[in-house]
């Protein structure tokens, strides 16, 4: 198995800006999109959306790790902590029937953005999500989604997870 990176010469990641604060310029993400945020994972509101689908979250780690394959295991813990976070967050403000969470590695793996990600969907009986085409949204419309999220969060968070781990 080869752990090679893929990223072009000179790559400069977008998600590693994101984690540290950063905001990207135009439709691109900001940081009101964030919804969550500890010392290993930052969960945002997606700037990419489908037309059944939206409001879907990814969900990454703070340190950048381009994909699975190099991924440390505590790393993995957490970001599917925060999956299940969000899910249940998803569930009771979006009102959806079901989640899906979609993670790809590699081009051929249809891998775009070279540091590890979780997509987090909401779905919907017959949402069509993976026979529709993505969008990229106005940063006024991800408002809304984000802050539903981000206070569900903030009042269910300390009840459902493990305090922060050293």
């Amino acid at each position: 198995m080869t752990t090679d990176s893929h990223a072009p010469d000179g790559y400069q990641c977008p998600f590693c800006r994101i984690a540290a604060g950063v905001e990207e310029p135009d439709r691109g993400t900001k940081q009101r999109d964030v919804v969550y945020q500890d010392r290993r994972v930052t969960v945002f509101v997606a700037n990419k959306w489908w037309p059944n689908n939206k409001g879907h979250v990814m969900i990454i780690p703070n340190q950048h790790f381009e994909n699975l394959y190099v991924l440390p295991d505590d790393y993995a813990i957490d970001i599917h902590r925060a999956a299940k976070l969000v899910a249940r967050a998803m569930k009771a403000e979006y009102s959806c029937q079901g989640i899906s969470t979609r993670q790809h590695n590699e081009p051929a793996g249809n891998q775009i953005v070279w540091h590890y990600h979780l997509h987090v969907f909401p779905r919907y009986a017959n949402d069509d999500l993976y026979a529709s085409t993505g969008y990229y949204t106005d940063p006024e419309e991800r408002v809304p989604y984000a802050s539903q999220l981000r206070e569900w969060i903030g009042r269910h968070r300390s009840a459902t997870e493990p305090p922060e781990r050293s």
